[in-house]
């Protein structure tokens, strides 16, 4: 039907008036605040909650049974993802012209039939309750281990030498149990274990790979709320299931690697004649001298063993550059989670949606963000872009460990990783934090998008998790490969600072690694969108930059770094 003059003028001048707006829109928004050309400005912009949002609700379904490494439900989720990367039209980086890259790894399960206790030189031996005063994971791939054997207590279990600190100095713990504080010593002098930050050196995995290499048959690490930053339910549910390993890591093992509730070491401290708070006092200071306990640990470890493969998903969008790339940029998340404990009573299935279904939708979409650039106007990015979903993160960071190893480019030729790990869905976020990120020569880019984007950075207000040893980037810096996590801050768009840190906190207290992390309808993914177009921005500003990105002079991934440049 023919509309009438008036009628059609009106119109016109209607789509004038839109096309007006659309026209000057750009110098109102964060992409023309931070000087993106308009193919990527329109490429962030088309970031959508609701893809976002789809890709959650799939990935944490009952039907993957929360996505453990090696599981069916695992295995789904790397077929979807790899699938999403092949929908972008992006081209495959794992193995034999495939989106998978393939992972050999051995799992160790627990039984129940396992069992520890402590048997002091006099009186009667004091028996643990499994899962409730302790978890213990048989790191040898064995069957079944006895052991009989002397605890001493190491504080820390820490040597360091460009802190002038030993930990072991004096004392021999080989064939004997290493008993061990988590964390580090207290320090607020950053030359001195960084000050209130977390270094590698407290974390749980340091100790365990430190016992070994000192040639102990097992470690047992005293576990605190505050120092560990997380509850023994956090420990409980973590170690469950089955412990995973790289199967053809040549590292030494422990027969028994163990957590232990603070209060059931205050018993054997007791025991031994000492008290533990004072204990632990003397272990953070140059006074403290390692000692052998008047008590062994005798445990029995039965263990359900299996050999098996899971996969990281790696996809690539080729860049511009006719030479060798020396800038291209990976994103990464984690895929995996904690899968499901068949015995357990009521819901069983840790779906992780938020942990870390949000930070795989994130990459998702910047793949397929990156992708429409090319499709709708030719533009291609200045380097190769990589793009990786990685397994078992939730073991120990095995599948970015892998894939460190196993880069699809030249170690010396990934300029930058950005890293994309848990997103709380609470609405516009208007902060960020970007552990890591000053070590770099790419800071003052990370604070000019950041304000571009009207993100404030906040510093870590958790500096003693440890926050940068604990997320897939860390396997990749520690190869040298420039690398940081994009993480939401605790202010949101209509809502205090205070606000955000209490949903955090309760986040923490009663769903993370817990079954209760699950997909909901209400969940407002604005946050993952701003988090995805921010990172765009970052990753297109590493691609452009005219000098590749540095670890900062005396940075303790600077060495391999350079070493991987002169090595591409």
């Amino acid at each position: 039907m023919k509309l009438p003059l008036l009628d059609r003028l009106a119109l016109v001048l209607a789509v004038l008036a839109s096309s007006s707006a659309i026209a000057a829109e750009p110098a109102a928004t964060p992409y023309a605040a931070a000087g993106l050309p308009p193919a990527v400005a329109a490429a962030a912009a088309g970031i959508d909650a609701e893809r976002i949002r789809s890709h959650v609700r799939f990935l944490s379904h009952d039907l993957l049974e929360g996505r453990g490494t090696g599981s069916r439900g695992g295995d789904i989720a790397a077929e979807y993802l790899a699938t999403q990367f092949a929908l972008a039209g992006l081209k495959p980086a794992g193995d034999d012209g495939s989106y998978l890259q393939k992972v050999r790894f051995a799992g160790s399960q627990t039984l129940d039939t396992s069992s520890l206790s402590f048997a002091p030189n006099d009186g009667e031996a004091l028996p643990l309750k499994l899962f409730d005063d302790y978890v213990v994971s048989n790191h040898t791939l064995t069957e079944n281990v006895r052991i009989d054997a002397p605890l001493v207590f190491v504080g820390y279990g820490i040597e360091a030498p460009e802190y002038q600190w030993d930990d072991y100095k004096g004392v021999d713990v080989r064939g004997k149990i290493a008993l061990i504080i988590i964390n580090e010593p207290p320090s607020t002098d950053p030359k001195f274990f960084k000050g209130e930050a977390l270094t590698y050196y407290g974390r749980w995995t340091y100790k365990y790979e430190q016992a070994a290499r000192k040639g102990a048959v097992g470690a047992l690490i005293i576990h605190r709320d505050d120092l560990a930053s997380y509850p023994w339910s956090v420990v409980k549910s973590s170690w469950s299931n089955e412990a995973i390993a790289l199967a053809d890591d040549p590292r030494q093992k422990l027969q028994a690697a163990a957590w232990v509730q603070l209060e059931v070491a205050r018993l054997l401290l007791t025991l031994s004649g000492r008290e533990l708070d004072e204990t632990i006092r003397l272990a953070g200071t140059r006074e403290f001298k390692a000692f052998e306990l008047p008590v062994k640990m005798r445990a029995t470890v039965d263990s359900r063993v299996r050999r098996f493969e899971s996969s990281n998903v790696v996809a690539i969008l080729p860049g511009a550059d006719k030479g060798a790339a020396r800038q291209a940029v990976l994103y990464s998340a984690h895929y995996d989670h904690l899968g499901m404990v068949p015995d357990m009573p009521g819901d069983n299935i840790f779906n992780g949606a938020i942990d870390n279904a949000t930070g795989c939708a994130v990459v998702l979409e910047l793949a397929r963000a990156f992708a429409a650039m090319k499709a709708s106007s030719g533009t291609l990015p200045p380097h190769p872009v990589i793009f990786a979903a990685v397994t078992a993160e939730e073991k120990g960071l095995l599948g970015s460990k892998y894939l460190g190893e196993h880069p699809p480019l030249p170690i010396g030729q990934i300029g930058l990783n950005l890293n994309f790990d848990s997103f709380a869905p609470l609405g516009m976020p208007e902060s960020v934090k970007m552990l890591g990120s000053e070590r770099l020569s790419f800071f003052p880019t990370v604070e000019k998008t950041a304000k571009a984007f009207r993100l404030a950075i906040e510093p870590d207000s958790r500096p003693l998790a440890g926050s940068y040893y604990r997320s897939d980037h860390f396997s990749m810096a520690r190869v040298g490969v420039p690398a940081f996590s994009v993480s939401l801050g605790d202010k949101f768009a209509g809502q205090t600072r205070e606000w955000g840190q209490e949903r955090a906190r309760d986040y923490t207290a009663k769903n993370y690694h817990q079954p209760s992390d699950e997909y909901r309808a209400d969940m407002d993914f604005t946050s993952s969108v701003a988090i995805a177009r921010f990172g765009l921005a970052l990753g297109w500003e590493a691609l452009s930059a005219a000098k590749p990105i540095t670890w900062l002079p005396g940075d303790e991934f600077e060495a391999v770094r350079l070493k991987s440049e002169r090595n591409p």
